[in-house]
Protein backbone atom coordinates (compact mmCIF):
# COMPACT_ATOMS: atom_id res chain seq x y z
CA UNK A 1 0.00 0.00 0.00
CA UNK A 2 1.41 3.45 -0.91
CA UNK A 3 2.46 5.61 2.02
CA UNK A 4 1.83 9.35 1.97
CA UNK A 5 3.18 12.07 4.27
CA UNK A 6 1.60 15.52 4.44
CA UNK A 7 3.15 18.47 6.31
CA UNK A 8 1.59 21.66 7.61
CA UNK A 9 -0.34 23.30 10.44
CA UNK A 10 -3.32 21.80 12.25
CA UNK A 11 -5.51 24.55 13.73
CA UNK A 12 -8.49 24.98 15.97
CA UNK A 13 -11.51 26.13 13.99
CA UNK A 14 -13.93 28.37 15.93
CA UNK A 15 -17.19 29.21 14.19
CA UNK A 16 -20.58 30.68 15.10
CA UNK A 17 -23.42 28.20 14.91
CA UNK A 18 -25.50 28.08 11.72
CA UNK A 19 -24.95 31.25 9.70
CA UNK A 20 -24.63 33.78 12.52
CA UNK A 21 -22.22 36.67 12.21
CA UNK A 22 -19.36 37.03 14.67
CA UNK A 23 -21.06 40.01 16.33
CA UNK A 24 -24.20 37.93 16.95
CA UNK A 25 -22.55 34.85 18.38
CA UNK A 26 -22.36 34.08 22.10
CA UNK A 27 -20.93 30.59 21.63
CA UNK A 28 -18.75 28.95 18.98
CA UNK A 29 -18.31 25.50 17.46
CA UNK A 30 -14.89 23.96 18.19
CA UNK A 31 -13.30 21.66 15.57
CA UNK A 32 -9.89 21.16 13.95
CA UNK A 33 -8.62 21.57 10.42
CA UNK A 34 -5.80 22.65 8.16
CA UNK A 35 -4.91 22.20 4.50
CA UNK A 36 -2.48 19.32 4.63
CA UNK A 37 -4.22 17.64 7.57
CA UNK A 38 -7.45 17.69 5.55
CA UNK A 39 -5.65 15.89 2.71
CA UNK A 40 -4.33 13.26 5.13
CA UNK A 41 -7.84 12.58 6.47
CA UNK A 42 -9.19 12.15 2.93
CA UNK A 43 -6.44 9.68 2.06
CA UNK A 44 -6.88 7.70 5.28
CA UNK A 45 -10.61 7.61 4.61
CA UNK A 46 -9.87 6.01 1.22
CA UNK A 47 -7.82 3.30 2.94
CA UNK A 48 -4.41 4.81 2.17
CA UNK A 49 -1.52 4.80 4.65
CA UNK A 50 -1.45 8.53 5.38
CA UNK A 51 0.72 10.29 7.97
CA UNK A 52 0.55 13.93 9.00
CA UNK A 53 3.59 15.86 10.23
CA UNK A 54 3.48 19.07 12.24
CA UNK A 55 4.49 20.45 15.64
CA UNK A 56 1.89 20.70 18.41
CA UNK A 57 2.08 21.51 22.12
CA UNK A 58 2.27 18.64 24.58
CA UNK A 59 -0.68 19.98 26.58
CA UNK A 60 -4.29 18.78 26.44
CA UNK A 61 -5.39 21.00 23.54
CA UNK A 62 -2.47 19.80 21.48
CA UNK A 63 -3.52 16.24 22.26
CA UNK A 64 -7.08 17.02 21.20
CA UNK A 65 -5.68 18.13 17.84
CA UNK A 66 -3.72 14.89 17.49
CA UNK A 67 -6.77 12.85 18.46
CA UNK A 68 -8.89 14.59 15.82
CA UNK A 69 -6.67 12.93 13.21
CA UNK A 70 -6.15 9.59 14.93
CA UNK A 71 -9.89 8.92 15.10
CA UNK A 72 -9.99 8.91 11.29
CA UNK A 73 -7.00 6.64 10.80
CA UNK A 74 -4.25 9.19 10.15
CA UNK A 75 -0.77 8.17 11.39
CA UNK A 76 0.25 10.81 13.95
CA UNK A 77 3.45 9.12 15.14
CA UNK A 78 5.66 11.62 13.30
CA UNK A 79 4.11 14.71 14.93
CA UNK A 80 6.65 16.67 16.98
CA UNK A 81 5.45 17.79 20.42
CA UNK A 82 6.50 21.14 21.85
CA UNK A 83 5.75 24.85 21.80
CA UNK A 84 3.04 26.75 23.65
CA UNK A 85 -0.06 27.11 21.51
CA UNK A 86 -2.23 25.67 18.76
CA UNK A 87 -3.04 28.07 15.95
CA UNK A 88 -6.64 29.24 15.63
CA UNK A 89 -8.81 30.42 12.81
CA UNK A 90 -12.22 31.99 13.23
CA UNK A 91 -14.68 31.26 10.44
CA UNK A 92 -17.93 33.10 9.72
CA UNK A 93 -19.90 31.12 7.17
CA UNK A 94 -21.26 33.16 4.31
CA UNK A 95 -24.83 32.94 3.07
CA UNK A 96 -26.50 34.06 -0.14
CA UNK A 97 -24.63 37.17 -1.34
CA UNK A 98 -22.69 37.57 1.96
CA UNK A 99 -19.23 35.99 1.68
CA UNK A 100 -17.53 33.88 4.32
CA UNK A 101 -14.95 35.60 6.54
CA UNK A 102 -11.83 33.94 7.93
CA UNK A 103 -9.71 35.56 10.67
CA UNK A 104 -6.37 34.00 11.61
CA UNK A 105 -4.88 33.84 15.09
CA UNK A 106 -1.86 31.67 14.43
CA UNK A 107 1.13 33.84 15.35
CA UNK A 108 3.50 32.08 17.78
CA UNK A 109 1.85 28.71 17.27
CA UNK A 110 4.04 25.66 17.82
CA UNK A 111 4.57 25.07 14.10
CA UNK A 112 5.00 28.77 13.32
CA UNK A 113 7.92 28.86 15.76
CA UNK A 114 9.33 25.47 14.77
CA UNK A 115 13.00 25.05 13.90
CA UNK A 116 14.49 23.03 11.06
CA UNK A 117 16.13 20.78 13.64
CA UNK A 118 12.69 19.67 14.90
CA UNK A 119 12.15 17.44 11.86
CA UNK A 120 14.27 14.42 10.97
CA UNK A 121 13.18 14.01 7.37
CA UNK A 122 15.40 10.95 6.86
CA UNK A 123 13.37 9.16 9.50
CA UNK A 124 10.03 10.72 8.53
CA UNK A 125 10.40 9.58 4.90
CA UNK A 126 11.32 5.95 5.58
CA UNK A 127 9.19 3.81 3.27
CA UNK A 128 7.23 6.82 1.96
CA UNK A 129 5.99 7.09 -1.64
CA UNK A 130 4.40 10.56 -1.74
CA UNK A 131 4.90 13.90 0.02
CA UNK A 132 2.33 16.72 0.01
CA UNK A 133 2.47 20.29 1.28
CA UNK A 134 0.81 23.58 0.39
CA UNK A 135 1.77 27.22 -0.07
CA UNK A 136 0.09 28.00 3.25
CA UNK A 137 2.87 26.40 5.29
CA UNK A 138 5.88 28.39 3.97
CA UNK A 139 3.72 31.51 4.32
CA UNK A 140 4.02 31.14 8.11
CA UNK A 141 7.59 32.46 8.11
CA UNK A 142 11.14 32.14 6.71
CA UNK A 143 11.79 29.22 9.06
CA UNK A 144 8.91 27.30 7.46
CA UNK A 145 10.27 28.08 3.99
CA UNK A 146 13.53 26.46 5.11
CA UNK A 147 11.75 23.47 6.66
CA UNK A 148 9.68 22.91 3.51
CA UNK A 149 12.84 23.16 1.40
CA UNK A 150 14.59 20.60 3.59
CA UNK A 151 11.59 18.27 3.29
CA UNK A 152 11.48 18.63 -0.50
CA UNK A 153 15.22 17.98 -0.85
CA UNK A 154 14.99 14.88 1.35
CA UNK A 155 11.96 13.61 -0.58
CA UNK A 156 13.58 14.22 -3.95
CA UNK A 157 16.72 12.37 -2.84
CA UNK A 158 14.51 9.32 -2.22
CA UNK A 159 12.57 9.63 -5.49
CA UNK A 160 9.40 10.37 -3.51
CA UNK A 161 6.70 12.08 -5.58
CA UNK A 162 5.97 15.59 -4.36
CA UNK A 163 2.69 17.46 -4.74
CA UNK A 164 2.00 21.05 -3.77
CA UNK A 165 -1.21 23.04 -3.68
CA UNK A 166 -0.18 26.67 -4.27
CA UNK A 167 -2.95 27.94 -1.95
CA UNK A 168 -2.02 31.63 -1.85
CA UNK A 169 -3.22 33.34 1.33
CA UNK A 170 -2.95 37.12 1.14
CA UNK A 171 -3.50 37.48 4.89
CA UNK A 172 -0.27 35.57 5.56
CA UNK A 173 2.22 37.06 3.09
CA UNK A 174 2.58 39.32 0.07
CA UNK A 175 2.58 38.20 -3.54
CA UNK A 176 6.26 39.11 -3.76
CA UNK A 177 7.13 36.96 -0.74
CA UNK A 178 5.04 34.10 -2.12
CA UNK A 179 6.65 34.30 -5.54
CA UNK A 180 10.19 34.25 -4.13
CA UNK A 181 9.56 31.32 -1.80
CA UNK A 182 7.37 29.23 -4.09
CA UNK A 183 9.68 29.70 -7.08
CA UNK A 184 12.39 27.97 -5.06
CA UNK A 185 10.13 25.22 -3.68
CA UNK A 186 8.32 24.41 -6.91
CA UNK A 187 11.52 23.22 -8.58
CA UNK A 188 11.12 20.04 -6.49
CA UNK A 189 7.42 19.52 -7.19
CA UNK A 190 6.03 16.83 -9.53
CA UNK A 191 2.29 17.54 -9.26
CA UNK A 192 1.12 21.14 -8.91
CA UNK A 193 -2.40 21.97 -7.77
CA UNK A 194 -3.78 25.46 -8.27
CA UNK A 195 -7.12 27.21 -8.39
CA UNK A 196 -8.34 29.87 -10.78
CA UNK A 197 -6.52 32.60 -8.81
CA UNK A 198 -3.33 31.06 -7.38
CA UNK A 199 -1.24 31.00 -10.55
CA UNK A 200 -1.91 34.69 -11.05
CA UNK A 201 -1.35 35.68 -7.42
CA UNK A 202 1.87 33.71 -6.98
CA UNK A 203 3.48 33.65 -10.44
CA UNK A 204 1.62 36.30 -12.43
CA UNK A 205 0.30 33.69 -14.87
CA UNK A 206 -3.27 34.64 -15.78
CA UNK A 207 -6.02 33.08 -17.89
CA UNK A 208 -7.42 35.36 -20.57
CA UNK A 209 -11.07 36.47 -20.74
CA UNK A 210 -11.77 35.55 -17.12
CA UNK A 211 -13.64 37.57 -14.48
CA UNK A 212 -13.41 35.68 -11.20
CA UNK A 213 -15.48 38.21 -9.25
CA UNK A 214 -18.33 37.86 -11.73
CA UNK A 215 -17.98 34.08 -11.67
CA UNK A 216 -17.02 33.89 -15.34
CA UNK A 217 -14.14 31.59 -16.26
CA UNK A 218 -12.67 30.98 -19.68
CA UNK A 219 -11.70 27.34 -19.31
CA UNK A 220 -9.70 27.36 -22.53
CA UNK A 221 -7.48 30.05 -21.01
CA UNK A 222 -6.45 27.65 -18.26
CA UNK A 223 -4.82 25.35 -20.80
CA UNK A 224 -2.27 28.10 -21.31
CA UNK A 225 -1.91 28.60 -17.54
CA UNK A 226 -1.24 24.89 -16.99
CA UNK A 227 1.28 24.70 -19.82
CA UNK A 228 3.12 27.80 -18.63
CA UNK A 229 3.37 26.36 -15.11
CA UNK A 230 4.58 22.99 -16.43
CA UNK A 231 7.12 24.60 -18.74
CA UNK A 232 8.42 26.91 -16.01
CA UNK A 233 8.98 24.26 -13.35
CA UNK A 234 8.96 20.94 -15.17
CA UNK A 235 5.83 19.68 -13.40
CA UNK A 236 4.68 16.24 -14.52
CA UNK A 237 1.07 17.22 -13.95
CA UNK A 238 -0.82 20.44 -13.29
CA UNK A 239 -4.33 20.42 -11.83
CA UNK A 240 -6.46 23.56 -11.77
CA UNK A 241 -9.76 23.72 -9.92
CA UNK A 242 -12.34 26.00 -11.52
CA UNK A 243 -14.90 27.64 -9.26
CA UNK A 244 -17.62 29.81 -10.80
CA UNK A 245 -19.12 31.51 -7.77
CA UNK A 246 -22.71 32.67 -8.14
CA UNK A 247 -23.22 33.26 -4.42
CA UNK A 248 -21.93 31.94 -1.10
CA UNK A 249 -24.38 29.04 -1.49
CA UNK A 250 -24.25 28.32 -5.21
CA UNK A 251 -21.09 27.56 -7.17
CA UNK A 252 -20.30 25.73 -10.39
CA UNK A 253 -17.34 23.42 -9.79
CA UNK A 254 -15.01 21.60 -12.16
CA UNK A 255 -11.31 21.11 -12.81
CA UNK A 256 -8.67 20.45 -15.42
CA UNK A 257 -5.68 18.10 -15.27
CA UNK A 258 -2.76 18.54 -17.67
CA UNK A 259 -0.25 15.70 -17.97
CA UNK A 260 2.12 17.26 -20.50
CA UNK A 261 0.10 15.88 -23.42
CA UNK A 262 -3.61 15.95 -22.66
CA UNK A 263 -5.81 18.67 -21.16
CA UNK A 264 -8.58 16.73 -19.41
CA UNK A 265 -11.59 18.68 -18.13
CA UNK A 266 -13.99 17.15 -15.63
CA UNK A 267 -17.74 17.33 -15.78
CA UNK A 268 -19.31 20.42 -14.21
CA UNK A 269 -21.14 20.20 -10.88
CA UNK A 270 -23.75 22.71 -9.71
CA UNK A 271 -23.11 22.93 -5.97
CA UNK A 272 -25.43 24.13 -3.23
CA UNK A 273 -22.87 24.56 -0.48
CA UNK A 274 -23.10 23.46 3.13
CA UNK A 275 -19.41 24.15 3.92
CA UNK A 276 -16.80 25.06 1.33
CA UNK A 277 -13.74 25.08 3.62
CA UNK A 278 -11.59 22.09 2.77
CA UNK A 279 -13.08 21.82 -0.72
CA UNK A 280 -9.73 22.32 -2.41
CA UNK A 281 -8.01 19.98 0.03
CA UNK A 282 -10.53 17.24 -0.71
CA UNK A 283 -9.72 17.73 -4.39
CA UNK A 284 -6.03 17.29 -3.57
CA UNK A 285 -6.69 14.17 -1.51
CA UNK A 286 -8.86 12.72 -4.25
CA UNK A 287 -6.25 13.47 -6.90
CA UNK A 288 -3.39 11.88 -4.94
CA UNK A 289 -5.52 8.79 -4.29
CA UNK A 290 -6.52 8.54 -7.96
CA UNK A 291 -2.96 8.91 -9.26
CA UNK A 292 -1.55 6.41 -6.77
CA UNK A 293 -4.35 4.02 -7.77
CA UNK A 294 -3.25 4.14 -11.41
CA UNK A 295 -6.28 5.98 -12.79
CA UNK A 296 -5.99 7.65 -16.19
CA UNK A 297 -5.66 11.42 -16.41
CA UNK A 298 -9.36 11.79 -17.22
CA UNK A 299 -10.50 9.38 -14.52
CA UNK A 300 -8.19 11.00 -11.97
CA UNK A 301 -9.62 14.49 -12.45
CA UNK A 302 -13.18 13.11 -12.44
CA UNK A 303 -12.56 11.33 -9.13
CA UNK A 304 -10.91 14.37 -7.54
CA UNK A 305 -13.68 16.77 -8.58
CA UNK A 306 -16.42 14.38 -7.46
CA UNK A 307 -14.70 13.95 -4.08
CA UNK A 308 -14.53 17.70 -3.68
CA UNK A 309 -18.13 18.19 -4.78
CA UNK A 310 -19.24 15.81 -2.02
CA UNK A 311 -17.06 17.59 0.56
CA UNK A 312 -19.01 20.81 -0.05
CA UNK A 313 -22.01 19.01 1.48
CA UNK A 314 -20.16 18.11 4.71
CA UNK A 315 -19.67 20.34 7.75
CA UNK A 316 -16.11 20.91 8.97
CA UNK A 317 -12.71 20.77 7.30
CA UNK A 318 -12.54 17.01 6.79
CA UNK A 319 -14.07 15.03 3.92
CA UNK A 320 -15.86 11.82 4.92
CA UNK A 321 -17.11 10.74 1.50
CA UNK A 322 -16.32 7.10 0.72
CA UNK A 323 -14.68 5.74 -2.42
CA UNK A 324 -17.98 4.16 -3.44
CA UNK A 325 -19.83 7.48 -3.03
CA UNK A 326 -17.19 9.36 -5.01
CA UNK A 327 -17.12 6.83 -7.82
CA UNK A 328 -20.91 6.80 -8.00
CA UNK A 329 -21.00 10.57 -8.40
CA UNK A 330 -18.07 10.56 -10.83
CA UNK A 331 -19.96 7.95 -12.82
CA UNK A 332 -22.88 10.31 -13.34
CA UNK A 333 -25.32 9.70 -10.47
CA UNK A 334 -25.80 13.16 -8.95
CA UNK A 335 -29.49 12.75 -8.13
CA UNK A 336 -29.01 12.80 -4.35
CA UNK A 337 -31.82 10.27 -4.01
CA UNK A 338 -32.26 8.48 -0.71
CA UNK A 339 -30.29 5.24 -0.53
CA UNK A 340 -32.44 2.44 0.94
Amino acid sequence: MPKIVTFGELMIRLQPYNYERFVQADHLEFTFGGGEANVAVSLANYGMDAAFVTKLPAHAIGQCAVNSLRRYGVDTSRIVRGGDRVGIYFNEKGASQRPSVCIYDRAHSAIQEAAASDFDWDKIFEGVDWFHFTGITPALGPNLVEICRNACKAAKARNIKISCDLNYRGKLWTREQAREAMTGLCQYVDVCISNEEDAKDVFGIEAEATDITAGELNKEGYKSVAKQLADKFGFEKVAITLRESKSAFDNDWSAMLYDGKEYCFSKLYHLHIIDRIGGGDSFGGGLIYALLSGKSTQDAVEFAVAASALKHSIEGDYNFATIAEVEKLAGGDSSGRVQR
